[in-house]
C-alpha cells in the first residue's frame, strides 16, 4: 500500500485535494493507497510526542505507525515561504531515528500558488530524506499556479495531469 502523505496540516487544503487526485489515479492502477494527512495529527505533538516524550502521545504513536509501515510514499507538497510547511519538517523530526524511512521509496509532488511550483521546497525535502537514507524519485513534478489550474476540487491543467501519472507509474516500478 502506498502512503500519499499531505504536507500541511492546513484544512481543506489544495495538498489535499490533488493527494485525493494522486490517489485515484493509484486505484485506477489497481493500487491500494491510504492518504495521511497532518492535519490528523494531534495539536500538542510537538510537546507531548517528541524527544523526551517520544512514545508517550497514544494518537502521535498511531499515526507514526501508520507512516512507519509504508514502504512506498507520495509527499503532496505545499510550498510555504520559499520551502515547505514547518508542519511537515516537524513530523519527520518525530518519526524514529534512523529506520522510519531508510532504504524506502518516495515520490514528491511540489505546488505552489507562485510560479515555482516548489522547486525549492522539494530540493530541501530530498536532502532530508537523502539524510535519512529514502530513495526520492527522480520525476517531481511541480504544480505552478495550482489555483489557476483547479476548478471543482479538479486538476484542469492536461500536463500536470499527465506528470502525476508518469510519475505513479515509475513510483509503481521504482
Amino acid at each position: 500500500m502506498i502512503k500519499l502523505i499531505v504536507g500541511t496540516n492546513r484544512n481543506d487544503s489544495v495538498s489535499s485535494k490533488i493527494a485525493s487526485l494522486y490517489q485515484s489515479i493509484l486505484t485506477e492502477k489497481g493500487v491500494a493507497s491510504e492518504i495521511l494527512l497532518l492535519s490528523d495529527l494531534p495539536a500538542d505533538f510537538t510537546a507531548t510526542a517528541l524527544y523526551e516524550n517520544n512514545g508517550k502521545n497514544p494518537a502521535y504513536n498511531a499515526f507514526h505507525d501508520r507512516v512507519k509501515e509504508g514502504k512506498k510514499f507520495v509527499f503532496i507538497v505545499p510550498e510555504y515561504n520559499g520551502s515547505f510547511p514547518g508542519i511537515l519538517k516537524t513530523f519527520i523530526d518525530g518519526m524514529s531515528y534512523p529506520n522510519s524511512f531508510a532504504n524506502k521509496k518516495c515520490a514528491l509532488v511540489g505546488l505552489s500558488s507562485g510560479i515555482g511550483g516548489g522547486g525549492i521546497a522539494l530540493s530541501h525535502l530530498t536532502d532530508i530524506f537523502h539524510y535519512l537514507g529514502m530513495h526520492v524519485l527522480a520525476l517531481k513534478p511541480k504544480l505552478a499556479k495550482i489555483e489557476q489550474h483547479m476548478s471543482d476540487n479538479l486538476l484542469t491543467n492536461r500536463l500536470y495531469v499527465e506528470l502525476l501519472h508518469t510519475q505513479a507509474d515509475m513510483l509503481l516500478e521504482f
